[in-house]
């Protein structure tokens, strides 16, 4: 509960954002800032972006304003300074140089508004050979050798979804990057450019696996090492009706509290003898398949032998403890991940559900005193051409593209 007389919008209330439309890292940069309190004004094009969904249910636009601007409008870069203006944060994903063409680069804002911070999110970053090149998440880690760590051995590497590259690698480091740049911009009066590419966070993210590779603690292939399935005792197992159960059981008494209550006690001493590893890796997996995933789900429950079932996406926000921790949240129909982390004294909420394209031009223009945003403004035209349930028929401009 927040203490009396505390903000209740998040640790970010007050802090104004513009984010001009994109697709993956960016909107879920902006969604986290959003989440966190700060006000998030999306510019919207006229025609959409591609690879978007039916906007009722895109939920990284939740807790976000949007207005329409054409900014290959003669006066669209204008609108979109006069946001900067009167912004904190400005975040972007086009490809380098497209933002200056299109009159809305750093030094352009910056010429309106020397605090601003300039958030430029990209999959290659701003210089380097592929920097003017299209790409997408699974092409970024892939060269940063991460994509490379992920799946069985003699195996195509498993695709993480766009988790590990655009919204780990990208999103993440893109709102530690402006936040640093903020607490700078306020403490000296003076606005930067964050460069954040994705194929610098997810390098970053594999600095432990660096200095294990360094030491010789980590061999260069998959299912070779402790954490990437090729330990008996981290990895995934089938159940006797098809689905899975997750097994972490790195320390001596979780590895000794697991091998008892499957029953295994004889391999107790297998844990540092990787002569014994394939002998217990197919114990544990014919173990493993004689009972469903529920009653293993049963059997490890409440202890320490770090076992947990493998739940889909529509199982687990009905997990008992995840449902106590409220880590989904219902909103306007849609179930959700409720904002995160958790502030004791300046707690987050969805407060509102996705931003409609071009929806709260009037708002937005009256509390940020940008009378301007009304000239002329185009009329929301969707934010994509879609097919069946969601799915895009064209994709974005080529040229504009972030990614």
């Amino acid at each position: 509960m927040a203490a009396a007389g505390t903000a209740v919008h998040g640790p970010l209330a007050g802090v104004r954002v513009v984010e001009l439309a994109g697709i993956g890292p960016g909107p879920f940069a902006a969604m986290l800032l959003a989440d966190l309190g700060a006000d998030v004004v999306r510019v919207d094009r006229p025609n959409g972006v591609g690879l978007a969904i039916n906007p009722d249910y895109d939920i990284t636009n939740r807790n976000k304003r949007s207005v329409i601007v054409d900014l290959k409008a003669p006066d669209g870069a204008d609108r979109v300074l006069d946001l900067a203006d009167r912004a904190d944060i400005l975040i972007e994903g086009f490809r380098p140089g497209v933002a200056e063409r299109l009159g809305v680069g750093p030094e352009a804002c910056h010429a309106r508004n020397p605090k601003l911070v300039y958030g430029r999110m990209t999959g290659w970053g701003q210089e380097g050979p592929l920097a003017p090149l299209a790409g997408h998440d699974i092409a970024y880690i892939a060269l940063t050798g991460t994509l490379g760590m992920i799946g069985a051995p003699g195996e195509p590497p498993a695709v993480p979804a766009n988790l590990v590259g655009d919204y780990a690698g990208g999103s993440l480091y893109l709102v530690v990057g402006v936040l640093a740049a903020l607490h700078h911009a306020r403490a000296t009066g003076a606005g930067q450019v964050v460069d954040a590419a994705i194929v610098d966070g997810t390098t970053h993210l594999a600095s432990m696996i660096h200095g294990m590779l360094a030491a010789g603690g980590w061999q260069d292939r998959r299912g070779a090492n402790l954490l990437d399935g090729g330990c008996p005792y981290y990895g995934t197992y089938e159940t006797a009706d098809g689905r899975y159960m997750a097994v972490g059981a790195l320390e001596g008494q979780f590895y000794e509290e697991f091998v008892r209550l499957l029953g295994l006690g004889e391999y107790a001493s297998a844990r540092k003898d990787v002569s014994r590893w394939g002998d217990l890796r197919e114990a544990v997996a014919a173990r493993f398949r004689t009972r469903t995933r529920d009653e293993w789900t049963a059997v490890f429950e409440g202890s320490d032998a770090c076992v947990a079932p493998v739940l889909s996406l529509r199982e687990a926000p009905h997990h008992p403890h995840l449902a106590a921790r409220g880590t989904f949240t219902d909103h306007g129909g849609i179930t959700q991940p409720a904002p995160a982390p958790r502030f004791s004294a300046t707690p987050t909420a969805v407060r509102g559900g996705p931003a409609l394209p071009g929806a709260d031009t009037a708002d937005v223009a009256r509390d940020w005193d940008v009378p301007d945003l009304l000239k002329g403004s185009p009329e929301p035209e969707g934010s994509a051409e879609l097919v069946g349930d969601g799915e895009p028929k064209s994709n974005r401009e080529p040229k504009d593209s972030t990614q």
